[in-house]
């Protein structure tokens, strides 16, 4: 018999400092669209990539033969190192060093891809430190509260 798998993610997190690194639309729909063509160089497929101003959300599909920190972390690095060689930047453009992953089921893969994509919307009442921590609370996962941004 041969292996079946749909693994859905939904990925989060944000850029170093909670910095503001994203917010010119242009710029960030670029990085966005790298990130995606990251995550189909790794094996994997990208449903959607948004996000806001500080932060990044991905709704993927990741490969069952790499962990989902390999994935993530591959994806971080390598658009901060295109980040980092073609914009321009004068300061150093990075990612927080964590991360937050979401398993999605097909039932809710449309509510999610919907959130992602309304995240500039979303953003004009809510913060990423606000979402991020409903986000834990809401697929019930343990956290000190001291420490979710470090």
């Amino acid at each position: 018999m041969t292996t079946h798998r749909q693994l859905l993610y939904h990925i989060v997190f944000s850029t170093k400092n909670r910095k503001n690194y994203l917010a010119k639309k242009p710029f960030r729909e670029e990085v966005f669209a790298f990130m995606a063509g990251v995550c189909k160089e790794l094996g994997g497929y990208a449903i959607i990539v948004g996000g806001y101003h500080d932060h990044v959300h991905l709704l993927t599909r990741i490969p069952s033969s790499l962990a989902v920190s390999d994935f993530v972390g591959k994806v971080k690095s390598n658009t901060s190192r295109h980040v980092n060689a073609t914009s321009g930047l004068i300061l150093k453009f990075g990612w927080q060093d964590g991360f937050g992953a979401f398993t999605v089921s097909m039932s809710q893969k449309d509510k999610v891809y919907r959130y992602i994509e309304n995240q500039e919307e979303h953003h004009g009442s809510t913060t990423f430190e606000t979402e991020y921590v409903s986000l834990l609370r809401k697929h019930e996962i343990e956290f000190d509260e001291r420490y979710v941004f470090d």
